[in-house]
Parts: structure tokens; C-alpha cells; sequence
């Protein structure tokens, strides 16, 4: 019975895995067929976008061909079971005999072990049709046959071994009924083989479909976007001039169009490039070499020429020729006072007036932001250089420049040298016509300086000076004086002004002498030690208004500030660190700036003024009646003192001009209830005039000249508080 289910179980196994050979035979078939059509580039599948395709699609179809399969397993099952129940039924009907009484069952015994052992049935009972019960032969059976049971039932043992059913008398053709129990052991065999070749042929299936759709995708839409992505790598490493292949693609899909309109803005945007690279340079050209407000070459361009004009003629009898700079006086008032774009009508009108004017072999340049540069070769017809100079000014000052109905004479300092008398290289002539524009500005502008080497000396020893200079900061050498300032009406020392003095080392049998300020001071303040050496001067104030604070004169100490500490310095930080550093008391401090310095910008001037004068220390205006002042704007200013200017107060007793300045000041500053100060008083005239003009407070020679803090202390120690005892001394 076990060899007959065998050879059963090894029929349905051999008809599936032939049916599973001739799924694979066809699909090799069909990827054979395949390759001889793979004509994709093998970039392809090197493409990150490629293998995200061709695992979606694969995951795609798997999951189809899974639901299928699980939708048609129940059915496979349950079709393997009606095959098993014909085959049982066929088997029962071939033993069957009709018995000669009703009572007796159709299957004898030995049809019955005939039955168990040459068919799948493992035991039948017989039933008459009125459920007589007959016989039972084999295993028993389970499933019951009762009046009006249903002859439809079935039950597969929870192993799956063994499957029973009925057969009714019209399954048998005989007024019978069996119920019979049968071997189903090769169900689930067969299942499984069915799963196995479904997943086999999913894999193959969900293959083939990719790897052909793969190949379509390949052929009409990865391998032109690699195409394209080839291009555009092209043009992003070299977007000027891009390497960039035909489009073999047609133009007759979207694809293809869309790699012909790439190429084109790719070609497009190639030719962009090469345009604005091109304009860019020219901008960048003119830029480097051209002064954007007058067209004119810049400092820069004309040296090159220079260069160009030096070595020209190499070999050859060297020639001549003279270099011009000029710097417009005053310019900078016309700008404060008429705003920039008179200013730039100006600058234009002067340059346009040069270019006309001068022989066309001339180079005319903006050096500067009111300086221009001329160059001319020297000829038969102007041999000197001082000719071409005056020349230049003639031109610049010949009429008056108009700008919105407005005339504006224009005067000019030039200085001058001649290639290559002045030196041996262009930029050495250039630097020498600059020193000479320097003199004739500090000998009082609208005048022409030619070059000579007094010039270059006093240009070094002014060098020489700045290193000194900044040697004296480092190593201590710079000293602080201290002029006493009076009130008037009480006659008692109410403040002094420090002062910075210079004791310069030398070889002399003194060891030293004093540099005066009036030399080095604007040394300091061109280079920017005026910083660094206001804050010594500050800090060394405070200390002595400290000390003498702390033994019972509590003296106001005003110290000057200058321009570049103002503005380009923290200078109300500064002035909180030192005030605690030292421990003074706000008041005894007073910073002095000049007028001018305010009006360089107001905004920041009122701003940093109402700063200062939140700390607590006082502010003066000095040197005032110099300088350039909107009384508009003074009343906004967190001041204290007026300082009137010492010129005025000296020639105040001879000059009715500087008298009536002087009264001016007083009153205008009593009017803005301000003290005011008068600096430079040398006589009891003096002393007297501003006692009657109400003047508050003075200082001057006549009580005092500038002195070290000790002799200054031995001063405010013995004085008495009478100005009579200045008569005394005089006498």
C-alpha cells in the first residue's frame, strides 16, 4: 500500500517539476533572446537612478506575483483534494459488488483488503442507503453519516495525512453509502512543490521584466539623461568654454528635446560667460587704471607710463621729460561748504581743462582726491620743467570754474621734477614732484615748488623726527608741564593746562634739549602717535590732579585732545578706564578740542560729547574764534568753557578787530551760559582789558609759563591768590 501512494505521490511530483523545467527552458529562452537585444551602455548600471528603477519594479512584480499566489494556493489545495476524493471514488466503485441481500455489504472482505492495499483508502464504512449500518474495513473513519447529515462533508486531519469523505449512493451508482478515510499525505508535498515553483517563476518573471524594462528605460531615458548629465558636468567644470558632444538622440521625443534645448543653454550660457567675463575685464581694466569720475588714468596707470616713457628710448639718447603734480587749495572747504557734487563738477571741469589744454604727447592723471599728475616730454619749445609747471597753473586758475550758476576761482599748489635730472627711476621723479607739492602747501598753497634736494633732506630729518619720536613714547622721555589757570574775579588758581614737552637726548654738555611742539606735534598727528601720546598725557594729568587732590588742592586739570583721538579712538572708554585707574573725581578733569575738530562731523561730535559729559568731567571748546562754527550747532554741544584763542588776546590792545572778537566771545558765551577762558595773556593790560569785557577766567606768561608738576605744586603752594604779586615779580 506505502509503494502504491509512492509511485502516486513520485506521478504528481514528476508532472510538476516538468511543468517547472519547461517555465525555466522558456525563460532562458527568453533572456537569450534578451541579450542579443542588450544593447545598453554599461553605464547604466552604474547609475545610482538605474538600481533605484530596478529595485522598485523587482519589488513591484514580486509583490503582484505573491497576492496571486496566495489568492490561487487555496484553490491548488483544495483542487488536489477533489483529485484525491475522485481517485478514492474510482477506487471504491471498482470493488464494489451488489450482494444478494440488502443487509449484506457490496465489499466482501477480500475485495475489501484489495481496496486498502492497491488505492490511497486507509478504511471505508458501508452504509445502506436508510443508514443501515454494513461494514467497516481498515482505519476507522471519523467523519459520521447520520440521518439527514450533509453527504458533502469532508475533514483533513490537522497533519493533512488523511482526508475523509462520503460517497452517496448517487457518487457509487449503487444503493450505498461509504464513508471513507483516505492518504492525503502528497497534499502538502505538492503544495510545497507548487510554492517553490511559483517562486521560482516569480524570481525568473520579476528578472526578466526588469532587466526588459531596464533595458527599454536604458535605451530611451537613462542612457540620454547620462548623456545630458555628461554635458552638464562638461559645462559646470569649464562653463566658458565647455566640452560638450552631439546629441545623437532624436528631437522627436520629450527626451531628446530635452537634452537639444540643454545643449543650447548650455552653448548659450558659454557665450554669457565669455561676454560678461570679457566686459568684466574691461571693467576691472579700467577700474585698475582709470579714475571713474574724471576718465583720466589714475596714479597707478601713470606710473606705468612714466615707466613706459623712461624706457622707451633705451639706447638711445636719453630724453627728458618734466612730471607735475598739483592739489587744489582749499578744496575740502568747497566740499563742507557746497556738498560733493559741486566738489566732482569741479574735479571734472579741472581735469577736462588739463586734457585740452596740454600737448597731446602730455599723460594727465587723478592721483589723489584733489591731486592730479601731468607728465610732458621737454622739447625745443618748453625745455624746462618750472615752464611746464607754470603752465599747469595758468591752465587751472586762467578763469573761474561755473557749476549751477555758481563761479569758483580756483587756485592751485604744484611742485615739479624732471626725469632724469630728479632721480633715475620714474617713481623716485614722482615721489620728488610730491615732495615739492608738499613744500609749496606748507610755504602757503597757489604758489609752484621745483624740486631740490633740500627738499629730500628735509623730507628724512622729518622721518628721522617720527622714529625719535616714537623711541621718546617708548622710553619714557616726553614730559608733562603745567600752565596754572586763574579765575578772575577771585584772582585764585582754579585749573591748569597740561602741556607736553620733549626732552630730546643728545651728545650736548646739557645732555638734551627740548623739541618744541609746534615741530613734532604735527609730526605725531600726520602719523597717528597723537593717539597713543594723548592717552599718556591723559593718564599722566589725572595722576598729578590725583596727588594734588589728595594734599588739599583740588585743581581742574584740562588736557588738549586731538582730532584722530576724537574720532578714530574710543575715546569715552578711555576716558571712564582712567578716570578709575587714577581715582580723580570727574570734575577736576576737562578735555579740551578745538573747533574745527567738532565740525568734522557733528553727529558723532554731539554724540560723543553728551557721552563725556555724562562721566562727569568738563568740556572746552578751544582755540576758539579760529576756526569754522555754526551757532546752531554749538548750542547742541554738552560744553562747558569757551577758550578764547591766544592771537586775539595779544592783539587785542592794538588791533580793534581782534578787540571786538574778543568782546564777541565773552558775550556769546555768557549768553550760552558758558565760562570763557582767555589763553596768552602776557600784561597787566591784558589782564585788565578782560577784567572790564567780564572774562572769567585766563591763563598766560603773565602768571606763569608751562612747568614740570614739582615746581608747579612749589607755585600753587606759595601763592597768595593777589595778581599784584605778578607786578612784584616783574619788577
Amino acid at each position: 500500500m506505502a509503494l502504491v501512494h509512492t509511485d502516486k505521490n513520485q506521478k504528481y511530483m514528476s508532472k510538476t517539476n516538468t511543468n517547472i523545467e519547461k517555465e525555466v527552458v522558456q525563460t532562458k529562452k527568453g533572456f537569450s533572446a534578451l541579450r542579443r537585444y542588450n544593447t545598453s551602455s554599461s553605464q547604466i548600471w552604474k547609475s545610482k537612478l538605474s538600481w533605484k528603477i530596478a529595485f522598485v519594479v523587482f519589488l513591484t512584480i514580486m509583490a503582484v506575483q505573491c497576492s496571486v499566489l496566495y489568492l490561487t494556493l487555496q484553490q491548488e489545495k483544495t483542487s488536489l483534494l477533489n483529485d484525491i476524493r475522485e481517485t478514492g471514488r474510482n477506487a471504491v466503485l471498482a470493488h464494489l459488488e451488489l450482494p444478494g441481500s440488502r443487509i449484506d455489504s457490496p465489499l466482501t472482505n477480500q475485495k475489501a483488503k484489495q481496496l486498502l492495499t492497491s488505492s490511497i483508502i486507509d478504511g471505508v464504512t458501508i452504509y445502506s442507503t436508510d443508514l443501515l449500518f454494513l461494514g467497516s474495513y481498515g482505519t476507522q473513519v471519523s467523519l459520521p453519516v447520520t440521518n439527514g447529515s450533509n453527504y458533502n462533508s469532508t475533514y483533513l486531519s490537522p497533519d493533512g495525512d488523511s482526508y475523509e469523505v462520503i460517497y452517496n449512493a448517487t457518487d457509487l451508482y449503487k444503493p450505498y453509502i461509504a464513508a471513507v478515510r483516505l492518504n492525503s499525505s502528497s497534499v502538502e508535498e505538492s503544495i510545497n512543490a507548487f510554492i517553490r515553483q511559483n517562486i521560482i517563476i516569480m524570481l525568473l518573471l520579476s528578472a526578466l521584466v526588469t532587466t526588459v524594462l531596464m533595458i527599454a528605460l536604458g535605451r530611451w531615458l537613462l542612457e540620454p539623461i547620462l548623456f545630458m548629465r555628461k554635458n552638464l558636468l562638461a559645462a559646470q567644470r569649464n562653463p566658458d568654454n565647455p566640452d560638450i558632444e552631439e546629441s545623437p538622440y532624436s528631437v522627436n521625443d520629450e527626451v531628446g528635446e530635452a537634452i537639444m534645448i540643454s545643449q543650447a543653454l548650455i552653448r548659450k550660457n558659454s557665450e554669457n560667460m565669455q561676454q560678461i567675463r570679457s566686459a568684466a575685464e574691461d571693467k576691472i581694466h579700467k577700474l585698475a587704471y582709470y579714475d571713474q569720475l574724471t576718465g583720466l588714468p589714475n596714479r597707478t596707470l601713470f606710473i606705468q607710463k612714466l615707466t613706459e616713457n623712461a624706457h622707451a628710448n633705451e639706447g638711445e639718447k636719453t630724453k627728458r621729460f618734466a612730471v607735475v603734480t598739483l592739489d587744489l587749495d582749499h578744496f575740502k572747504d568747497i566740499n563742507d561748504s557746497m556738498g560733493h557734487s559741486v566738489g566732482d563738477a569741479i574735479l571734472r571741469g579741472v581735469g577736462k581743462r588739463l586734457r585740452t589744454s596740454l600737448p597731446e604727447s602730455a599723460v594727465v592723471a587723478r592721483a589723489g582726491e584733489d591731486e592730479f599728475a601731468v607728465t610732458v616730454p621737454l622739447n625745443t619749445d618748453i625745455n624746462t620743467s618750472i615752464e611746464i609747471a607754470n603752465r599747469v597753473a595758468d591752465i587751472v586758475k586762467s578763469e573761474p570754474f561755473k557749476v549751477y550758476n555758481e563761479n569758483f576761482q580756483i587756485r592751485t599748489s604744484i611742485g615739479v621734477a624732471t626725469y632724469p635730472d630728479d632721480g633715475k627711476d620714474p617713481n623716485t621723479v614722482l615721489k620728488n614732484a610730491d615732495i615739492a607739492l608738499n613744500r609749496a602747501k606748507e610755504e602757503g598753497r597757489d604758489r609752484v615748488k621745483e624740486y631740490t634736494e633740500d627738499f629730500d633732506r628735509a623730507v628724512q630729518m622729518r622721518f628721522q623726527l617720527l622714529r625719535d619720536l616714537r623711541d621718546a613714547l617708548e622710553k619714557n622721555e616726553l614730559r608733562v608741564f603745567y600752565q596754572p589757570q586763574f579765575d578772575l574775579k577771585t584772582g585764585q588758581i582754579i585749573g591748569a593746562e597740561a602741556l607736553i614737552r620733549w626732552w630730546k637726548l643728545d651728545n650736548s654738555k646739557d645732555g638734551g634739549s627740548y623739541i618744541s611742539p609746534a615741530e613734532f606735534i604735527p609730526i605725531a598727528e600726520q602719523s597717528g602717535l597723537i593717539v597713543p601720546i594723548g592717552k599718556w598725557v591723559m593718564e599722566e594729568a589725572c595722576r598729578a590732579a590725583k596727588k594734588w587732590h589728595n594734599e588739599g588742592k583740588p585743581i581742574r586739570i584740562a588736557v588738549n585732545v586731538s582730532g584722530a583721538q576724537f574720532y578714530q579712538d574710543d575715546l569715552v572708554k578711555f576716558t571712564s578706564e582712567c578716570l578709575l585707574r587714577t581715582g580723580v573725581k570727574p570734575h577736576l578733569l576737562e578735555l579740551e578740542v578745538t573747533e574745527s575738530v567738532f565740525m568734522d562731523d557733528i553727529s558723532i561730535a554731539i554724540d560723543t560729547l553728551k557721552r563725556l559729559h555724562e562721566l562727569g568731567v568738563e568740556l572746552a571748546i578751544d582755540d576758539f574764534g579760529t576756526g569754522y562754527s555754526s551757532l546752531a550747532y554749538l548750542r547742541q554741544f554738552n560744553i562747558d568753557r569757551l577758550k578764547i584763542d591766544q592771537s586775539f588776546i595779544r592783539n587785542a590792545l592794538i588791533n580793534s578787530d581782534d578787540a571786538a572778537i574778543t568782546k564777541t566771545i565773552i558775550s556769546l558765551g555768557h549768553s550760552l551760559n558758558l565760562k570763557v577762558i582767555a589763553e596768552g595773556v602776557e600784561t597787566k593790560e591784558h589782564e585788565q582789558f578782560l577784567i572790564n569785557e567780564g572774562c572769567d577766567e585766563v591763563q598766560g606768561f603773565r602768571y606763569s609759563k608751562p612747568v614740570p608738576d614739582s615746581q608747579f605744586w612749589v607755585f600753587a603752594s606759595d601763592y597768595n591768590g593777589n595778581f599784584d604779586s605778578f607786578d612784584k615779580a616783574s619788577e
